[in-house]
């Protein structure tokens, strides 16, 4: 699944709610047995650079949280109103 591509249907505007909710998803998961140390790492560096909410930091949030909590994931983008992002991601985990 290309992140890179599914973060460029989202508005700039919503970049920063739903890193928001992306974060609290990831923090909050019981799946962290799941996330790879080098996605891990690069949204600790994201974070540390004050980038978390650019596109790359995004892309890593999004990785991130599909891996962790996939219907979360999802849901969070029901309520922030990005039903067009979720049809695509969907799309993307079917193949």
């Amino acid at each position: 699944m290309d992140y890179s591509k599914l973060v460029d249907l989202i508005s700039i505007e919503k970049w920063g709610p739903l890193s928001d909710q992306l974060v609290s998803l990831i923090l909050t998961s019981k799946n962290d047995e799941k996330m790879p140390s080098k996605l891990a790492n690069t949204m600790l560096h994201h974070a540390q650079n004050g980038e978390i909410k650019s596109k790359s930091g995004l892309t890593a949030l999004l990785e991130a949280a599909l891996l962790l909590e996939p219907e979360k994931t999802m849901g969070t983008f029901g309520e922030l109103q990005m039903p067009n992002v979720a049809e695509q991601i969907k799309a993307s985990m079917a193949h």
